[in-house]
């Protein structure tokens, strides 16, 4: 049976960005404040309790259909969950290890300096 090395070093899909941190922590207090559980308003949702605990530490990113449920399950709405969150993601740029998304369109830079996606 091999043998798996387990690393320190956080990938990159684990590490929480300050958006998703910001929206988290407001998730929470909300939650909190309508005396609610995390089960109690994953059940509400019809999502794992899992996952708002993900989406409370920052380490998942919802939907805006996901976002709307919570808003309606907590009596709120979509902005409301995102009152104070001033954050932006800048994009990747090319970056190898800061992708965002598996399917990320790359942009190569041709030697006029110009940059296209390869999906045009």
């Amino acid at each position: 049976m091999p043998t798996v090395q387990m690393s320190n070093e956080k990938s990159p899909r684990s590490r929480a960005e300050p958006i998703s941190v910001a929206l988290g922590k407001r998730l929470k207090q909300l939650r909190i404040e309508a005396n609610r559980s995390q089960s109690e308003l994953a059940f509400d949702c019809e999502l794992d309790r899992t996952y708002i605990s993900l989406i409370e530490r920052g380490l998942a990113n919802p939907s805006l259909w996901t976002l709307g449920t919570l808003a309606y399950a907590l009596k709120t709405t979509v902005p409301n969950l995102l009152d104070g969150n001033h954050h932006v993601v800048k994009p990747s740029l090319g970056s190898p290890d800061r992708k965002r998304r598996v399917n990320q369109a790359s942009h190569e830079t041709k030697r006029d300096g110009t940059r296209r996606s390869q999906l045009r």
